[in-house]
């Protein structure tokens, strides 16, 4: 690589690095959240009837079982969300959003938006945001294991 590529990878490396920070910032702040527990209750906002099994939950969030299991937990004392039960042993199977969980998140799913808006999207043209998705969608492609 040039110098001139590592700078480049350096400042994207950076301003994802920035404007991630800012983000969870903004859903600390002004919904009481962090970027864990947004990544749970939007998982759950948009499955039907928002409840899935805890194994799925761990595929669609992509972490290992045991911080799933630490961060429901957490969840769970904060009224965010419930689990269900099930078999002889009671054993918690599934989680679910509590009434305040969906109202939370249908809270931070606004304020977000808005976050994302301010300080990504309005910040490029349409030239820049269409060579972004192009870019996003070939690396994901290339990246992302066929199903």
């Amino acid at each position: 690589m040039t110098p001139d590529d590592w700078e480049l990878w350096n400042a994207w490396v950076r301003a994802q690095r920035l404007l991630t920070r800012e983000l969870d910032r903004g859903l600390q702040r002004e919904c009481g959240i962090s970027k864990a527990e947004f990544s749970v209750l939007v998982t759950l906002w948009r499955i039907p009837r928002h409840e899935a099994r805890v194994a799925d939950l761990v595929e669609s969030l992509g972490w290992e079982k045991s911080r799933v299991s630490h961060q429901l937990t957490r969840m769970e004392a904060r009224d965010l969300v419930t689990p269900t039960r099930s078999g002889p042993s009671g054993r918690r199977t599934g989680i679910s959003l509590t009434a305040h969980g969906r109202s939370v998140i249908q809270e931070a799913l606004v304020v977000h938006g808005a976050n994302i808006r301010r300080h990504f999207l309005d910040t490029l043209s349409p030239s820049q945001l269409e060579a972004i998705r192009s870019w996003a969608d070939e690396t994901i492609a290339r990246a992302e294991p066929a199903e």
